[in-house]
């Protein structure tokens, strides 16, 4: 408003104190947006002023001008500066004895003006000069925007009135018009009568004190309740439309949210697919890596028990010229050759023993990896089985293949920690032997010095011959089905060889010519032999029991996997059948919004033949309503067969994606 007021200083040559002091006034609350200069009497340079500031986007809303005493130049500037305004809603211009030129103006103002919604120009004399008022008409004809307009006491004759109602058959805006106290008569109000009949937007129209007749102000009256009936109809039949709309646009926007979802968890399915193929790759690489190992240390292991048993070889030989120089002990040894012979056969009796033991521990443990392998194979086919239900369902594959990797991370960290333990029991049985060989060669050597070392250390070597090959039996159980066969060579040569040791060391004892006591501390040495051969068999018992609790310990594991997968597989049903429910709620609305169209159907047709009578012009827009619901409901089922359309491509998609993929054609190969 300050802004204003030292614009009108500005450009006022003789600015008016009134207007200065009414506008340095602060407004009040409710009238903000309003420029009220009633009943001040504005000069013409006022008026110019207010026509340079007023064009544009001026600060007010409504303007007050009644009263003023406004020239007829005065008033064709104001009305020039509002032509461009954009914000006056509301113009008040009663009692300023507008003419001729005022009319024209005001024509100009009404063609021109996109926003003034309310005219008031009571008392005027507007209808005194017929060119000016018929320019004036022109104007309202023309413009779309004005909602009320006020003419009372501005003595508009039947003429005038004829004017008027060609006006308002172009406009199709206004919605009230006061028209009381002027000289419309007779003819003046058929005009108006007429015209109604092709204006459909205009609610209220005043007529009293113009000597019109009781049953045309009856009719006219009947005309605007049927404008008033037509538009409440017109606002429903928009709301439900814009209803219908809504609900139309949301479904669309709810269908495509899911399709983009649909798509977000296909990417991360694909993604994970991709991922879990390179971990098993990885997996495969690090399984094949460990295998090459294990053949490296098996054939280190053959090359090691080529070199004893070439070390034996010299060690016999050495043994055969030793014997020769022994003959002529044989005949004092032959009772202690007996009594060492029985014993052996004792020995043997209880190494044959401990190798049926350990066959029959070996057939057992080929059982039970046969069943561990049918289990495995019944395990697969129910995994296939489960794959193809899960394709279905790779929406809550994340969590699953999460876990999946946590446990086969566990699961690797307890077979690297086996691989260690393992090596570090080759190393500790690689360090033995070493050892033991160390020893036999001292022994060997110090054979060579006399005669009962050189037994005594035998007898040492070929105990310890048999730990290596308890031990060496031990390894071979360990590695399982891989080499079974091997060692099945390696034991059927180490029963010959020391069948052949026995033979050689028959004919040894044979030829000994020691005393009875040292054939006595050979035995007390043999039995303390015997005892700590038994405890390491014990030992491998132990460990063959540990092997024994992995292996179940592994069955659990994959017991626990199976339940897992199948309380997954129930999860996934359990949430498709939530799908399903919420599928069919969908269904069920619809099938309400079909029922409420109908009944919308239904209720414009009770209200088409209750107002048949009164609405027999109406009839042609409401059927051209219906044929517009009809197209409506025409895209509704065009717009669910493309959705179906685009669901039934969606799933070849999938299915075509699903057997494309890595999943797929491992399924498809088993």
């Amino acid at each position: 408003m300050e802004e204003f007021r030292r614009g009108y200083a500005r450009l006022c040559a003789a600015p008016q104190g009134d207007v200065l002091r009414r506008l340095r006034e602060p407004p009040a609350p409710a009238s903000r947006a309003r420029l009220d200069l009633a009943a001040l009497g504005l000069s013409l340079d006022t008026c110019g002023a207010l026509g340079r500031l007023l064009p544009g986007a001026a600060p007010f809303a409504e303007v007050a001008l009644g009263d003023c005493g406004l020239s007829e130049e005065g008033a064709k500037l104001l009305l020039h500066g509002l032509c461009s305004n954009t914000t006056v809603k509301t113009l008040d211009l009663k009692g300023n004895n507008l003419r001729t030129m005022g009319a024209e103006a005001l024509g100009k103002l009404l063609r021109q003006n996109k926003s003034i919604r309310s005219l008031i120009l009571e008392w005027n004399s507007l209808g005194v000069w017929e060119e000016g008022f018929s320019f004036f008409c022109q104007g309202l004809g023309a413009n779309t925007v004005l909602q009320r307009l006020d003419l009372r006491n501005n003595q508009i004759n039947h003429q005038g009135a004829g004017e008027l109602a060609m006006a308002l058959k172009q406009n199709a805006s206004l919605q009230e018009l006061d028209l009381r106290w002027n000289n419309i008569g007779l003819l003046g109000g058929r005009a108006l009568l007429n015209c109604l009949h092709s204006n459909k937007t205009l609610k209220r129209l005043e007529l009293a004190g113009n000597n019109v007749p009781s049953d045309i102000l009856k009719a006219v009256e009947q005309a605007m309740n049927h404008n008033q009936d037509r538009q409440t109809i017109l606002d429903e039949t928009q709301n439900r439309t814009y209803i219908l709309t809504k609900e139309v646009l949301s479904l669309k926007d709810e269908k495509t949210k899911q399709f983009l979802d649909l798509m977000d968890t296909i990417d991360k399915q694909r993604e994970e697919i991709a991922r879990s193929g390179r971990m098993s790759a990885a997996r495969a690489s690090q399984l094949q890596e460990a295998l090459d190992e294990q053949h490296s240390i098996m054939n280190s292991l053959r090359a090691k028990l080529q070199m004893t048993e070439a070390a034996l070889a010299l060690s016999e030989q050495k043994v055969h010229n030793l014997g020769e120089l022994l003959n002529a002990t044989k005949q004092e040894q032959t009772s202690m050759a007996e009594r060492h012979f029985t014993e052996l056969q004792q020995q043997k009796q209880e190494g044959a023993d401990r190798e049926g033991k350990l066959l029959r521990d070996l057939s057992a443990a080929s059982d039970k990896n046969l069943l561990l392998r049918n289990q495995v194979d019944e395990l697969q086919k129910k995994c296939k089985v489960q794959q193809d239900q899960l394709f279905q369902v790779k929406q809550d594959l994340t969590n699953t293949t999460a876990e999946l990797k946590l446990r086969a991370v566990q699961a690797e960290e307890r077979l690297e920690m086996e691989k260690k333990r393992f090596k570090q029991s080759l190393e500790d049985m690689e360090s033995l032997r070493l050892k033991e060989v160390d020893h036999m060669a001292q022994h060997i050597e110090a054979s060579e010095r006399s005669m009962q070392d050189r037994i005594q250390r035998l007898e040492a070597i070929r105990i310890a011959l048999e730990e290596e090959l308890s031990r060496v039996k031990a390894a071979a159980l360990t590695e399982r089905g891989q080499a079974e066969e091997e060692l099945i060579k390696v034991r059927n040569q180490a029963r010959l060889e020391e069948q052949q040791r026995l033979e050689h060391l028959e004919e040894k004892l044979r030829l000994m010519t020691e005393s009875r006591d040292e054939a006595q501390n050979c035995c007390l040495k043999q039995k303390q032999m015997v005892a700590e051969a038994q405890a390491k068999a014990n030992q491998l018992s132990l460990h063959a029991d540990g092997l024994r609790r992995r292996l179940e310990e592994l069955q659990q594991d994959l017991n626990s996997k199976e339940e897992e997968k199948v309380t997954e597989v129930n999860k996934v049903k359990v949430e498709l059948q939530e799908q399903i429910g919420h599928l069919q709620a969908e269904r069920t609305a619809q099938e309400g919004l079909r029922e409420k169209i109908a009944a919308l159907e239904r209720q414009l047709k009770a209200l088409s033949s209750n107002h048949r009578e009164a609405l027999l012009d109406k009839e042609s827009e409401i059927s051209m309503l219906l044929e517009k619901l009809r197209m409506k409901e025409a895209d509704i089922a065009r717009m669910r067969e493309e959705e179906a359309q685009r669901a039934s491509f969606l799933q070849n998609a999938i299915m075509a994606y699903v057997q494309g993929s890595p999943l797929g054609t491992h399924g498809s190969r088993k």
